[in-house]
C-alpha cells in the first residue's frame, strides 16, 4: 500500500475543544468540572460501537480456542494502554503471558518515558511482529486515537499480509480504515480538553474498548463462571483470599476445606471446585475441564443464587 501522508490539521483529534478556550483562566474547580463533562461523554461514543467490539472479541475468542494470540500494537498512550491490558490478563484470567502481547513502538523504554519519532517507525512495527512470528491463527489489534499513526498502520499491513485477523481502534477513522483491518472500532469523541492531549478522552474510550475486547472474549472460552473469575492466578495475598473464598461460596465448604482443596488443586479455583462438587481427582477434574472447553458451567451446572 503506498504510503499516506496525512493531514495533520484535519484531523479530529488536533480539533480545539471551543469550552476549553479559555481553560487557562479558569479556577481549578472549573477546569477539573470540564474534564468531567467531557469524560462523561466517552461512554456514550464508544457504546454507538458495541456491535463490532463484540465482534472483535468473537474473532479474538476464536483465535484463543484455535491456540492463536491476540497481539495489541500502539505507540505513545495507545502503546501503553496495550501493555497494560495485555499485563493484566495473566494474573487475571490465568493465560501464559504469550497469549495476549502488548507491543508498543520503542520498546519497554518507552512505558515510563516518550521515544521521540517511535511512532513514525513503520519498519520497527513490522520488525517486531516479524521476531512474535504473527501468522493465520493470531488476531493483531492496532490502536492509533488519530488513526493515522505509521507505527499502527504498518503492523495491520504486515498482519494481513501474514494471514492474520486484524482490528483497528482509532477515535479519528481514516477514510481507508476498512481497507486496513477486518474489524474498525471508533469511538468518536471529539476535540480534547487540551487541545491534541489523546491520553484524555481518546485514552479513555481505548481503554473501555480494550476491557471490553478482552474480557468479553475471555469470557467466552470460559475463564469466568457466572461473574466470578475462576481462572485467576493466587499470586498474592489478597488473590490467595479471593480464591478461597470463590471455592468456599460456590461449593458450600468452610474454609479450611477450602484451602485443603485448594492445595490438592495446586491452587486452581476451577480444578477445586470440580473435584469437589463432581467428586473426582485432579486428574478426572482436568480432563473433565478440558473437554468442556474451559466452560465450568458445562461441568458442574448453573451458578447457585446468593
Amino acid at each position: 500500500m503506498a504510503e499516506r501522508k496525512p493531514d495533520y490539521d484535519a484531523l479530529p483529534t488536533e480539533a480545539a475543544l471551543e469550552a476549553a478556550r479559555d481553560l487557562d483562566a479558569l479556577r481549578p474547580i472549573d477546569i477539573v468540572d470540564l474534564l468531567l463533562a467531557e469524560e462523561a461523554k466517552v461512554a456514550r461514543a464508544v457504546k454507538r460501537e458495541r456491535r463490532r467490539i463484540a465482534a472483535g472479541a468473537v474473532r479474538i475468542a476464536r483465535a484463543f480456542r484455535a491456540g492463536g494470540r491476540l497481539l495489541y500494537v500502539g505507540a505513545g498512550t495507545s502503546g501503553r494502554l496495550a501493555v497494560l491490558d495485555a499485563a493484566e490478563c495473566p494474573p487475571t484470567f490465568s493465560t501464559p503471558p504469550s497469549q495476549v502481547v502488548g507491543v508498543i513502538a520503542g520498546g519497554p523504554h518507552a512505558l515510563t518515558r516518550a521515544v521521540e519519532g517511535a511512532e513514525d517507525d513503520g519498519r520497527e512495527a513490522e520488525a517486531r511482529l516479524r521476531r512474535l512470528a504473527v501468522g493465520p491463527r493470531d488476531v493483531v489489534c492496532a490502536i492509533a486515537a488519530s488513526g493515522v499513526t505509521p507505527f499502527a498502520r504498518a503492523a495491520l499491513e504486515y498482519a494481513r499480509a501474514r494471514g492474520a485477523q486484524t482490528i483497528f481502534v482509532t477515535c479519528a477513522p481514516p477514510p481507508d480504515a476498512k481497507q486496513l483491518a477486518d474489524e474498525v472500532i471508533a469511538p468518536r469523541v471529539g476535540p480534547e480538553v487540551v487541545t491534541g492531549s489523546t491520553r484524555l478522552k481518546a485514552g479513555t474510550a481505548t481503554k473501555i474498548v480494550l476491557n471490553c475486547l478482552s474480557t468479553t472474549a475471555m469470557v467466552g472460552i470460559g475463564k469466568v463462571y457466572g461473574s466470578r473469575m475462576v481462572d485467576m492466578r493466587p499470586t498474592n495475598a489478597k488473590l490467595r483470599a479471593r480464591a478461597t473464598r470463590l471455592v468456599r461460596e460456590i461449593a458450600g465448604v468452610d474454609a479450611a476445606e477450602a484451602q485443603k482443596l485448594l492445595d490438592r488443586a495446586n491452587g486452581s479455583v476451577k480444578l477445586a471446585l470440580v473435584m469437589e462438587l463432581r467428586g473426582v481427582s485432579l486428574a478426572k477434574a482436568r480432563e473433565l475441564v478440558d473437554a468442556a472447553g474451559g466452560r465450568l458451567r458445562d461441568v458442574i451446572g448453573e451458578p447457585k443464587k446468593r
